[in-house]
């Protein structure tokens, strides 16, 4: 193909997602020629049918436990006289269609050439996409398909009776009742969300507690906050059997003490991870493979790159450290897109990498977990600031806290190294956890952030006091 054939380009996308597209964008602002092909819809999952979507439901939830909030602690006397489902996901759709035209028109804007269709690879530098042909790629190629639900043995999602976190949000209606198989912060979500519509939930986790990746003190806070709401939360649990019912589902639930517990409700959710896609991409034509997970692995993590030069994966595709998330896929993208146009390499800090359970309470997290860092034969000091020991705190009345992990350098044990993790439980520390991930990651010790003053009152005033103790200049805790 000749340089003016315009089936040739520097840089092939396969998959619109967050990967891709920020991958596509910021190389095109780089002036290199990509084409981005997608088989559904630019945005992926995480703008159709996952973060988006289930953030939009989640403040209208927001709203409803507000409401309750006032009437039961501020004598305020109102009421929710009823729930118009129809009124909530023309809300909801509103904001994914807004934010799908916004990321169309910047691609758009950008010259990227955008391709519907199914792509597969036919060699290291070729790609064919149905219905528009082949492809050859200068520069490289990026492998940005995503991932999908995972689905338990026996089971097959109907769309009403049994859900995974694709569709439980496009079911019809509400449900009065629900299971929730997964305590990861998918199911978490959708267990909060359920409950604060008004459903009986009862969630269900095989671990030995919730977000069993994050610090245990995370997973024991965020436990008493969702059971307060009147969530029955089953750690330890694992599915033993289901049965469909005409207007529900029956399941049988094993209790860590060995009892069988048997679980009617209308919806049984899914949500026990997400596995990655790569059927149709044909790896082996281009001299790849998927590992026994079914991740494809690079080969240089620092560019990104597999075995196959100039063969690159962002987001679910790879395997841990990469979390999966979101923003992780932003910065995968960057990173990709700048090495393709011959920009240096840095590699993506995944221990710097925030993660965030968007439930009531929420959670929000970055760095080492007390048990890695003291798994990794570290010398560390631990403080855990109750977030109600605050006066902003004690005004929304929800509990939670901030925990601080750091080094402990000093010849006294005091915690002069730097800092290793930041983990919150509480309202609004989604919003929070911005400030731990720049301390986390430019390597602060605790007294470079202990001589900065946080506004008095505010939540994240108690960030600031649990690193002034562990600088040895504790205020209202000691």
């Amino acid at each position: 193909m000749s340089e003016t054939d315009p089936n040739t380009t520097d840089v092939i996308v396969i998959g619109g997602g967050t990967g891709g597209y920020s991958t596509a964008l910021r190389a095109a602002s780089l002036g290199l020629r990509v084409v981005l092909a997608e088989r559904e819809l630019i945005g992926g999952t995480c703008l159709h049918r996952g973060c988006i979507p289930s953030k939009a439901m989640l403040h209208a939830a927001e709203l409803v436990d507000g409401i309750a909030e006032a009437r039961e602690r501020w004598g305020v006397k109102a009421t929710v006289d009823s729930l118009d489902w129809p009124a909530l996901v023309a809300t909801r759709d509103t904001i994914v269609a807004r934010n799908h035209q916004g990321v169309a028109g910047h691609l758009r804007t950008a010259g990227v050439r955008v391709l519907k269709g199914t792509a597969r690879l036919t060699g290291p530098r070729t790609v064919h996409v149905e219905d528009a042909g082949e492809f050859t790629a200068r520069r490289g190629i990026v492998l940005a398909t995503g991932s999908r639900p995972k689905m338990l043995p026996g089971l097959a999602a109907d769309g009403r009776r049994v859900v995974t976190s694709d569709d439980a949000l496009f079911a019809a209606g509400l449900p009065a009742s629900v299971l929730v198989l997964g305590g990861g912060a998918i199911g978490v979500e959708y267990a909060s969300f359920h409950r604060s519509m008004g459903a009986e939930v009862t969630l269900a986790e095989a671990a030995g507690r919730l977000l069993p990746m994050e610090d245990e003190d995370v997973g024991r806070h965020l436990a008493r906050g969702l059971k307060k709401r009147g969530i029955a939360v089953r750690t330890g649990s694992a599915l033993t059997g289901t049965e469909l019912l005409p207007d529900g589902v029956r399941a049988t639930v094993r209790t860590p003490k060995g009892e069988e517990l048997v679980i009617e409700a209308e919806r049984l959710l899914v949500a026990v991870g997400r596995a990655p896609v790569t059927d149709g991409l044909d790896l082996a034509a281009a001299g790849l493979a998927a590992d026994g997970r079914g991740f494809v692995a690079p080969a240089d993590w620092s560019r990104l790159e597999t075995a196959v030069p100039g063969i690159h994966v962002v987001g679910d595709l790879l395997p841990p450290p990469s979390p999966g998330l979101a923003h992780a896929s932003f910065a995968e993208g960057l990173l990709v897109a700048e090495t393709l146009a011959g920009l240096p390499s840095r590699a993506v800090d995944y221990a710097a990498v925030p993660r965030v359970t968007y439930s009531s309470p929420q959670t929000a997290s970055v760095g080492r977990t007390e048990a890695e860092a003291r798994a990794g034969g570290l010398d560390i000091k631990v403080n855990t600031m109750p977030l109600a020991a605050t006066a902003k705190g004690m005004v929304h009345g929800q509990g939670g806290m901030v925990k601080v992990i750091a080094a402990a350098d000093g010849a006294g044990g005091e915690a002069t190294g730097t800092v290793l993790g930041v983990h919150l439980v509480g309202p609004h520390v989604s919003e929070m956890i911005a400030e731990s991930q720049l301390i986390v990651g430019w390597d602060a010790e605790p007294a470079d952030v202990a001589q900065h003053i946080h506004a008095h009152p505010t939540l994240s005033e108690a960030v600031g006091e649990a690193f002034l103790t562990l600088a040895g200049r504790g205020l209202h805790q000691h």
